[in-house]
């Protein structure tokens, strides 16, 4: 089947695709962020503001910092062309701006669009005028049997989401239905249907009301060392944005069940300088409960409930959260506070007889405090912030980033992390995920030689004063990489390479030993050959004594009303140790990053089609082969076979 379609695609297809933004964004991706929800969510906000793109004309700061691919300077250009100049006529404007290199110039026009310029007042009647409504609905078919479907799961194997969103100039509302596999649908506790649900209405641009959201939301304030749930991009991402976090309200449309809040977030302009954002909300957590006391020992954000035991933690413990954030801004100079309340219904209490957790977020109420401030100018960009938590302990990020010549930049950041600082809801750059127990150095440098070479770098040095995960005692890690990205004509070329040193503990935990990570990766992306546009990939990871590879092939073909995609990837890998991730295309707000161990090959095909001007319909099969196993998994996932076929079908309905 899967090489039929490819035949079918190499005849069939009437002109090549360009690379899509997903993939441009993939490329920043490393192997912790592939790991990462935090990564999948910011995956999903993109494909939200990509599929409901801001209106570059009436776009003001504040729309265009909510893209976390501008820097500072593209940020602060391109506002002041719009303000001088007025309204764009053509992208070809944006090549103007010194500040905009090749690879924003490619990414912008997915996110923004150039329309008319609205009138400075609003009539309550326009409101909800020139509404777009949009349906779209998912579901996931596996087309293999885990030990969990046939005795321990409560519900059906399928997974499956509704989506529906409202959106007009001003306003934007939208409802999510989420269910994963093995969840029960419209029965037991899930008896109202699905057993997630997201709901959002948000207002924007009302007079000094900048926006409001109610429902389900998500926050991000300065360098995220106090509040950010927001977005998570990676040490490689952070180069390219050259460290700018962006002070952001969100409505949460996500399909995931954690870390976002409920209930209401308002922003008011004060003056021409001064913006207030307040919120409140209330909410209900999964945990893991000590049993003697009913303290939570944990907070979990998987969102699964698929079995008693599962759906025993659901909602049972509530969180109240109250805070505010404070900004000024003038002639380049901005100042900023925030403080964050939040009050647990069950004290936490982790358990603590591990060292690494000795210092773990413990309590039922918590109070964090921040500071940010910087400076930006065409060429110099200066920022940071720096929080206390309840106890007093200090968190501190600071950031330089400075152009240096034309295509030429450098980010310097310095962070350090009291292995006493606790924060909930915090999330920024960081070596081993936590902003907490870390003092390190970050340099990086982007250099542009020629419109069609790019290069960039950094360096990463820590310190941890504390015990970690598989550390006992303090240790030291560092981080390098270096990309390079060529075109010419119909080619593209990428090429990486990644060393990560981490001191371990060895067998007997009691002495430190460097482990060592490498990775590297090579792909060459080819649109001469009319009317396929082809990419191969290959892949390398030597992780000790391990060394394990993969090498794919992808092609891809778009018709006026059909697009067809096909991939394969050969992987061979010792173990888990040495495991390999890949981007792989997939349904609207559906993405994935395969993890590939062992030996196999992963192959898909997918099939999207547009039926009519507001209706479009995708489908996709997947399929993990293993050559070395005949069993995948354990326990309830544990599946009597050596192949995970998956089909996913999507429906979307625009009105």
């Amino acid at each position: 089947m899967f090489a039929a379609l490819l035949t079918l695609s190499l005849t069939v297809c009437g002109q090549s695709e360009q690379p899509t933004w997903e993939q441009t964004i993939s490329e920043l991706m490393t192997a912790e962020d592939a790991e990462s929800e935090a990564w999948e969510e910011t995956m999903q906000l993109l494909t939200e503001q990509a599929n409901h793109p801001i209106n570059l004309n009436t776009a003001t700061r504040e729309d265009l910092e909510q893209l976390p691919f501008l820097t500072a300077q593209q940020v602060e250009q391109l506002t002041e062309h719009l303000e001088r100049y007025g309204p764009m006529r053509s992208f070809g404007e944006l090549r103007m701006l010194p500040a905009f290199d090749p690879a924003r110039l490619a990414l912008l026009p997915h996110f923004v669009y150039l329309g008319e310029k609205a009138p400075d007042t609003i009539k309550p009647k326009d409101l909800l005028s020139r509404g777009r409504h949009e349906l779209t609905g998912y579901g996931k078919v596996p087309l293999y049997q885990r030990q969990g479907d046939r005795n321990g799961y409560l519900g059906y194997p399928y997974k499956h989401w509704l989506r529906y969103t409202y959106t007009t100039q001003h306003v934007k509302a939208g409802l999510v239905g989420a269910q994963d596999s093995g969840e029960p649908f419209m029965a037991g506790r899930n008896w109202g249907g699905y057993d997630y649900y997201s709901f959002f209405i948000q207002l924007k641009r009302l007079g000094r009301l900048e926006q409001l959201v109610a429902g389900k939301y998500k926050i991000s304030t300065g360098m995220g060392l106090v509040l950010n749930n927001s977005l998570g991009l990676g040490k490689l991402a952070t180069l390219s944005q050259l460290g700018r976090t962006p002070t952001t309200v969100r409505p949460h449309a996500s399909r995931s069940a954690a870390n976002h809040f409920q209930g209401v977030a308002a922003t008011v302009r004060l003056n021409p300088r001064l913006r207030a954002t307040a919120f409140v909300s209330y909410r209900a957590l999964d945990a893991t409960l000590n049993q003697k006391d009913s303290t939570a020992t944990t907070l979990l954000t998987d969102g699964y409930h698929r079995t008693p035991t599962e759906m025993g933690k659901k909602g049972n413990t509530h969180s109240t959260d109250a805070g505010a954030d404070l900004r000024w801004q003038k002639n380049g100079f901005h100042l900023g506070a925030t403080a964050i309340y939040t009050h647990l219904s069950r004290r936490l209490q982790p358990d603590v007889s591990a060292i690494y957790r000795r210092y773990y977020p413990q309590g039922q109420d918590f109070l964090n405090v921040s500071a940010n401030y910087g400076y930006n100018s065409r060429r110099l960009t200066v920022a940071g912030e720096t929080a206390a938590n309840r106890q007093g302990a200090l968190a501190t990020l600071n950031t330089l980033s400075l152009q240096l010549a034309e295509g030429l930049s450098l980010l310097a950041i310095q962070r350090f992390y009291s292995y006493r600082y606790t924060a909930l809801y915090a999330h920024s750059l960081s070596e081993g995920g936590r902003v907490q127990n870390e003092s390190a150095a970050y340099l990086g440098l982007t250099w542009q030689p020629s419109p069609r070479l790019r290069l960039q770098a950094y360096t990463d040095w820590s310190y941890a004063p504390w015990a970690k995960y598989q550390v006992s005692q303090s240790s030291y890690a560092n981080d390098h990489i270096i990309t390079a990205n060529y075109t010419h004509k119909d080619w593209s070329f990428q090429a990486r390479y990644r060393l990560h040193r981490r001191e371990r503990d060895n067998a007997d935990k009691t002495a430190l030993y460097w482990r060592n990570e490498q990775r590297a990766r090579l792909s060459a992306d080819y649109t001469g050959l009319r009317p396929l546009r082809l990419k191969t990939q290959a892949d390398l990871a030597r992780v000790g004594e391990e060394t394990g590879w993969a090498i794919g092939q992808q092609i891809d073909c778009t018709l006026p009303k059909t697009q067809l995609m096909g991939a394969f990837t050969y992987f061979r890998t010792p173990s888990y140790e040495s495991r390999l991730y890949t981007y792989e295309r997939g349904p609207l707000y559906a993405s994935t990053f395969p993890m590939l161990y062992g030996e196999g090959i992963r192959y898909m095909v997918m099939v999207r089609r547009e039926l009519g001007r507001r209706l479009t319909a995708v489908g996709k099969l997947g399929v993990t082969d293993y050559f070395d196993r005949s069993q995948i998994s354990s326990g309830l996932q544990q599946v009597n076979d050596s192949a995970l076929p998956e089909v996913e079908v999507q429906v979307r309905w625009r009105f």
